[in-house]
Formats: C-alpha cells, sequence, structure tokens
C-alpha cells in the first residue's frame, strides 16, 4: 500500500510563504516594467543587435515592438503571461517572467515581423542577452 503524503502544518506554511513570495516577485517585478518601459525596450533591442542575435533593416521598429510586447506584459491576465511562456519556461533553472516573457515574443512573435531578417542564436543565448539587460533596469 502507498504512503500517503500529508505535509505538516509547519511545512505547509512554509511551501506557502515560499510560493506567496514568488508571486509577490513576479508582481513587482511586472509592475516596474511599466515605469520603466522606453529604456528597458531600448536595451533589449540594442543587445539583441550588438549581439548579433537579430538581424533586422529598422533598429526603431524593433525597439517598438519590444515595446508593445512589454506594454502587452504589464496589462496581461496570470493565464495569458503563463500561456506565452510555456514553451520555453525551463530554459534555463530559474528565469525571471519578464525575460522569458521578452524571449518567448522574440523567438515566436517577432520572426514574423517585416522589418526582422533573421533571428540568430540558441533560445538561451537570447533569453541571456535579454536578461542581462532586464537585470540592469528592473529591481531583482
Amino acid at each position: 500500500m502507498p504512503k500517503v503524503f500529508r505535509p505538516s502544518t509547519r511545512e505547509s506554511s512554509i511551501l506557502s510563504k515560499i510560493e506567496s513570495s514568488k508571486e509577490h516577485a513576479r508582481r513587482l517585478a511586472i509592475s516596474a516594467v511599466s515605469e520603466r518601459l522606453d529604456r528597458l525596450a531600448n536595451a533589449i533591442a540594442m543587445k539583441l543587435i550588438e549581439s548579433n542575435l537579430v538581424e533586422t533593416t529598422n533598429k526603431n521598429s524593433l525597439e517598438e515592438q519590444i515595446k508593445r510586447c512589454l506594454e502587452k506584459l504589464t496589462r496581461s491576465e496570470e493565464f495569458d503571461i503563463d500561456y506565452q511562456i510555456a514553451p520555453i519556461r525551463n530554459v534555463v533553472p530559474q528565469p525571471h517572467v519578464v525575460s522569458l516573457y521578452v524571449t518567448a515574443f522574440v523567438i515566436e512573435q517577432l520572426i514574423l515581423h517585416k522589418d526582422v531578417v533573421d533571428i540568430f542564436g540558441s533560445d538561451e543565448d537570447i533569453y541571456l542577452s535579454i536578461h542581462q539587460q532586464v537585470k540592469k533596469i528592473l529591481p531583482l
């Protein structure tokens, strides 16, 4: 007969606190995006171009697309965010929600934009490049 695992009250409260702190950090990060929208979009666009991960005919258009992505993130429901990042959520061990959301956008939707010639690098390369800029601008 299999053993039934029933966490004690103490274990349950610890797990609950960990989960609530993760959710709180996620909400803080998403709300911080709206305060630094232009700066973050510019930094991400420049880094993607400088790292030769995105080849584009118009840098301003790329920046505008990333800005729209970030605006959408700030207005999205939790389910929509989780749905967007689901295909790549395991790209790194402890991903940042903003970096993951923008990475998913670059990989899945930005490639279809008329001003984007091509996207190079692995999903992890793109994530790390984006996350480097997010770390600089957003409080983590």
